[in-house]
């Protein structure tokens, strides 16, 4: 009897994308014999980035695109079908509003059993905090089973019909393995981004959106170089506000300090040249640049929102701080710099903690658990064994 589960991970993202996208390839990556993965993206065929499907290939995982002409394009539908077929697809795992309500979808026309991660609702234009966000909750209350990557968001998913004991929280994680700081390769890091030894260099990663308040960070940074005149600020990302940060870094009269780099795909060589990483954000789901800066053992800032404060607890993983101040910012900064021993201490406690509670291969296993749960497979001493295929609604679906 073949007990292979079969899920398809479903997504549409445009740009470079960001962490949701960077846990759906790793996690295909990583995925159990008995867990065979397909990765789909939904491609808009404008969109003039989006490297996610060389990044995939690259990794050698069974990834397909289905390319849009635009967001709402009718050929999607036959196409996902289409491939849900040809795969024999058990699970179609969501991400985000638009591959929610697919997976609700699909669920109502194929034996499909609809799960999603729940990341956040994080956008900021009226539209999406208007109609889809709502719409979204409501059909997430409908799914026989959700992972959200905080307490906050399974409050929310609650708050909006989610039976409690639906929702899994599963905190976003990182692999130790992949992300380590070599200090050998500090110095070459530094002279990539042209900050010298004794620059202090300060760091965000994330894109150029108005919920990231970066804006805030420029700010807190401009009144701490009055203090420290060798400190340095490089922001790592793209997106739609990069305009006006460029006009607000010219006006203070800090461009010769603080750099905008654009989309910088190597993680790991950025945090090589930082002394601090710092997370100004107004809301977040669980931020994977956290779990980065800790990985790769950098001392982090970082605004407690979303899910920030349940993987780096205050104090002793990193400093937080409430959203919104560009004055409180600048303080808790000040406060890594002037007691780096302390830092230090962070530090160790925050790589101890991906190394283990964090660990993206323990994530992994959790979210495969709930796959075999879904697809109605009992743990046994060897192979588990599959018995049954449940519906949305927990009956038996005949295929």
């Amino acid at each position: 009897m073949d007990t292979t589960v079969r899920v398809l991970e479903l997504r549409s993202v445009a740009g470079t994308g960001g962490g949701p996208d960077k846990t759906i390839l790793a996690a295909a990556r990583m995925a159990a014999p008995s867990i065979h993965v397909t990765v789909c993206y939904m491609r808009n065929l404008v969109d003039p980035l989006f490297p996610i499907g060389d990044l995939a290939k690259a990794q050698g995982l069974d990834y397909v695109e289905i390319n849009e002409r635009h967001s709402l394009d009718p050929a999607v539908w036959p196409a996902l079908r289409r491939l849900v077929r040809e795969r024999s697809i058990d699970i179609v795992h969501a991400h985000e509003y638009k591959t929610d309500l697919l997976a609700w979808l699909l669920a109502k026309v194929e034996p499909v059993i609809p799960f999603a991660t729940v990341h956040g609702w994080t956008g900021h234009t009226r539209r999406e905090r208007a109609v889809y966000y709502p719409v979204d909750k409501r059909v997430l209350a409908k799914f026989p089973r959700l992972a959200a990557v905080s307490g906050e968001i399974k409050r929310t998913l609650i708050r909006a019909g989610a039976a409690e004991q639906n929702v899994d929280v599963v905190l976003n994680a990182i692999d130790p393995a992949h992300f380590h700081r070599d200090p050998a390769a500090v110095p070459a890091a530094r002279a990539r981004f042209g900050v010298g030894p004794s620059d202090i260099v300060l760091g965000s990663v994330g894109r150029l959106e108005p919920q990231k308040r970066f804006d805030l960070l420029i700010d807190a940074f401009r009144e701490l170089l009055k203090l420290r005149p060798h400190l340095k600020l490089l922001i790592a990302g793209e997106g739609s506000v990069r305009g006006a940060l460029e006009r607000q870094i010219e006006e203070s009269g800090i461009s010769g300090a603080c750099r905008l780099l654009g989309h910088t795909p190597d993680v790991s060589g950025f945090h090589h040249a930082l002394d601090v990483f710092v997370q100004s954000s107004d809301y977040e789901g669980t931020p994977n640049v956290v779990l980065e800066a800790m990985a790769l053992e950098t001392p982090v800032v970082a605004t407690d929102v979303g899910g920030t404060g349940e993987i780096a607890l205050q104090g002793q993983h990193a400093i937080l701080l409430p959203p919104g101040s560009a004055p409180a910012l600048a303080s808790a900064i000040e406060a890594v710099l002037s007691n780096p021993a302390r830092a230090r201490d962070r530090v160790i406690a925050a790589r101890q903690r991906v190394e283990g509670e964090l660990s993206f291969e323990r994530r992994v296993r959790r979210i495969e658990g709930i796959y075999r749960d879904l697809a109605g497979i009992k743990p046994s001493k060897s192979v588990s064994a599959l018995h049954s295929r449940n519906g949305p609604d927990g009956s038996p679906r005949q295929r």
